[in-house]
């Protein structure tokens, strides 16, 4: 399966997780019979699988379905996607930007379908170290291009809403493969993607 907005959801997925739901509020203790808790389960149940989807869903078709022959050597970079991801360890989101780069080796990819990979590898368990890698990594065996470059800058609720709880801080993860290796199109990349645009 390439991209596509979940629209149905699998019944027996939904069931069990509504029963598991179910059960959390008890353990937690809540009344799941109480009128605002009723539909609860189910709404998280679809919530669930709506947030993980990416795991139904395959980042190098999504390349491969808008992938043209062109004779350009030159950046092309894709800044400021959102991301919304799910931290594995706690269940927690964390959300922020990814800014994404290649060098183009005689194919390009619609401008679209990258932010759509973030979105793949975003929609599921995930951490933020592993994310960056994965959506190089598809860029890369996909396009065949002479660099790729992927940094992303999130906040965790994690670290916000519990443990620590530093509201204010950022944490940036970045990759590089390829020309961005060196020192002169990393530095490039870098200043591209930190300035504004008047």
């Amino acid at each position: 399966m390439a991209y596509k907005k979940i629209e149905q959801y699998d019944q027996p997925v939904t069931e069990g997780l509504i029963k598991s739901y179910t059960d959390a509020l008890g353990l937690l203790g809540e009344d799941p019979t109480r009128e605002g808790l009723q539909k609860t389960p189910e709404r998280v149940a679809k919530a669930m699988q709506f947030l993980t989807q990416g795991y139904h869903q395959d980042a190098n078709a999504i390349l491969n379905s808008a992938k043209f022959h062109e004779e350009v050597s030159e950046m092309i970079i894709v800044k400021d996607i959102e991301l919304y991801s799910m931290c594995e360890h706690h269940m927690l989101p964390f959300y922020g930007k990814a800014h994404v780069a290649y060098i183009p080796n005689g194919w390009i990819t619609g401008l679209s379908k990258i932010a759509r990979v973030v979105d793949v590898y975003s929609r599921r368990l995930q951490v933020q170290e592993r994310l960056t890698h994965q959506i190089l990594n598809s860029i890369k065996e996909t396009l065949n291009p002479i660099g790729v470059a992927v940094v992303i800058e999130a906040s965790h609720l994690c670290m916000m809403m519990r443990g620590v709880q530093k509201q204010n801080s950022v944490t940036t993860t970045s990759a590089f493969w390829g020309e961005f290796e060196q020192n002169e199109t990393r530095s490039e990349f870098l200043k591209l993607i930190s300035a504004k645009l008047h």
